[in-house]
């Protein structure tokens, strides 16, 4: 079942590769963010299905965006990104009720599969 996906990421790479992949497993990308700040703006305008937010970005990181964004809709969808693998930065995602932590580099499977677990 097609979702409708908002990509929070300074990274144009990383838009890029997300894109072709959710657009060739059937996904809808909504609209595209470069960071944190952006990225809560988008959400409250589209209302997307799915969130997939990178950690370390610019004016506003993915876990500050990720607080907003929980704090107004609990039941928002987000998919954390990093190249990190921090203990102390996946157990704070997990705490604002983060669905799945994806660390970088990640394939088509990976993403499919936490997209099918979330939503």
């Amino acid at each position: 079942m097609s979702k409708k996906i908002l990509l929070v990421d300074d990274s144009p790479l990383i838009h890029n590769l997300l894109r072709k992949t959710l657009v060739k497993h059937g996904h809808e990308v909504i609209g595209d963010a470069m960071n944190g700040k952006e990225g809560v703006e988008l959400y409250r305008k589209l209302s997307p299905d799915l969130v997939f937010m990178d950690i370390t970005m610019p004016v506003m990181d993915g876990i500050e965006a990720a607080r907003a964004i929980k704090a107004e809709s609990p039941e928002a969808r987000i998919i954390m990104l990093s190249a990190m693998g921090d203990e102390e930065i996946i157990s704070q995602a997990k705490e604002l009720g983060v669905d799945i932590f994806l660390q970088k580099p990640f394939d088509d499977y990976k993403i499919i599969s936490a997209i099918a677990k979330v939503v």
